[in-house]
């Protein structure tokens, strides 16, 4: 199906304060509302690509329309030596982030 591509939407969820004080720690990033489909997912800590320990899911909504989310694990030790963490998207040839600084989590 063909007709006028959508922008999505990114948001960016930190973990948990109660993860924080656990073993590991999960973050989620999620597009909303966008067409076609083919939104591509990447996670950055300090500008360092993220090559495993995430996992993309893509839904289509009512309306043709697609949402997806991607979701990044790292075990204590990990979330502990980054600061900055940045889910990448690239669409339709638009590129977007959302990031967030670990020091502006608190436990």
């Amino acid at each position: 199906r063909t007709g006028p591509s959508v922008t999505l939407a990114v948001s960016l969820l930190p973990p948990s304060s109660e993860q924080l004080s656990g073993g590991s720690t999960t973050m989620a990033c999620l597009l909303s509302g966008y067409t076609p489909l083919g939104a591509m997912v990447s996670w950055e800590v300090d500008r360092t690509e993220v090559k495993e320990g995430f996992l993309t899911t893509t839904e289509e909504e009512k309306g043709g329309h697609y949402s997806c989310s991607s979701t990044l694990t790292l075990s204590k030790g990990r979330w502990d030596e980054g600061e900055v963490y940045t889910c990448r998207v690239a669409h339709n040839n638009i590129n977007d982030l959302a990031a967030f600084w670990r020091s502006h989590c608190s436990v």
